[in-house]
């Protein structure tokens, strides 16, 4: 597949249409690492830099009501989401890995699972390690203790539809102070709101006072209020127009290049392409990871036939959306997934499960 030619960064100075609120300039980057050289259980990159996050193997199912799916399990026990299967993913510091895939696949029940905020009675397989403490015992109890140490200080998460994750009726400064305070976190919330481009008057601001780029980069001042080293973003720039999101996607470039490892989870892969922020990109489809790599190649010169797919719905590349829909996750059989894939694509069905 042809290279994308490289576009101009977003532009120094340009306005979010928010008087006092400047878009910063998309940092110059190195160039992009090769395929990950460390092999399982290593704890560094060829680069050197250090693995924070670890998910071995991981497998998720998740209970849900026969209420809700209108269906049940064999003997009436409750059907179950298969929302992760053999999920093999790392995070290192200073690097942003791109998470892509259809809606439903499985992206952001990966932010709940590595904040511990997946739903009590989830079962679990594989391994999770975060920070070098093996939490997969863990995963599915969000009360249990070893998430007091992680979530917030060591893990933080920029929740999806982030103009609604807020409390309405207290202001943006009074919640912010209540964050820093209960993670004893390192900045005042007018340094945290000046790290993410926000004037300190957006702290006396209600969160319906937020224009969507102040609201977005608002969720990033809150998940850095502890100084995690990892940020996990899931959709973070969902309903914004092009110019707002290259602001929201530079932050977290800026934010991985000062030391964290950032997890970004979208569906925009026109975004992805345009800004270059990512350093690595997983490809998900039906709770499975079918292709990872350098984002230089995987947006590019894809390995994976979905993938590819993903990228010919593009205008630039054609605009071919993929026919037919992603499946259903509960009670899902894998290699029905995969042959169901290999019929959307029009290939055999015996269409291999991943590619690297």
């Amino acid at each position: 597949m042809s290279l994308v030619t490289r576009r101009p960064g977003v532009r120094p100075g340009v306005s979010d249409g928010s008087a006092g609120n400047r878009v910063p300039t998309l940092p110059s980057r190195g160039a992009v690492a090769t395929d990950l050289a460390a092999g399982a259980g290593a704890v560094v990159r060829a680069d050197g830099s250090a693995t924070v996050v670890d998910i071995a193997g991981l497998g998720l199912r998740i209970p849900v009501s026969p209420a809700v799916t209108g269906r049940r399990g064999r003997s009436g026990r409750p059907a179950f989401v298969h929302a992760a299967t053999d999920v093999d993913l790392r995070l290192h510091a200073g690097r942003v890995h791109g998470l892509v895939g259809e809606s439903g696949c499985g992206k952001s029940v990966l932010a709940s699972t590595l904040v511990g905020l997946l739903p009590a009675g989830t079962q679990v397989a594989g391994t999770v390690r975060i920070d070098d403490v093996d939490v997969t015992g863990a995963l599915g109890d969000p009360r249990d203790r070893t998430w007091d140490r992680l979530r917030g200080r060591v893990v933080g998460l920029v929740a999806q539809s982030s103009a609604t994750f807020l409390t309405p009726t207290r202001t943006v400064g009074a919640q912010l102070a209540e964050t820093v305070a209960a993670l004893r976190g390192p900045q005042a919330p007018e340094a945290l709101l000046a790290r993410v481009g926000l004037d300190a008057s957006a702290l006396r601001a209600y969160p319906h006072e937020l224009s969507g780029g102040m609201a977005g980069r608002a969720a990033l001042a809150f998940a850095l209020a502890g100084n995690p080293q990892v940020i996990v973003a899931d959709e973070p720039t969902a309903s914004l127009d092009p110019e707002l999101t290259a602001l929201v996607l530079c932050l977290l470039r800026e934010v991985a290049d000062a030391g964290a490892a950032v997890l970004l989870i979208t569906h925009d892969l026109a975004s992805l392409r345009a800004t270059e922020v990512a350093d690595d990109v997983s490809v998900m489809y039906a709770g499975q990871i079918l292709e990872h790599g350098p984002a230089a190649r995987v947006l590019t010169s894809p390995a994976h036939a979905y993938t590819g797919a993903l990228l010919d719905a593009l205008p630039e590349r054609g605009l071919r959306p993929l026919r037919g829909m992603p499946p259903s996750l509960v009670d899902l059989d894998p290699a029905a997934a995969l042959a169901g894939l290999a019929e959307r694509l029009g290939l055999p069905t015996d269409l291999p499960g991943g590619a690297a």
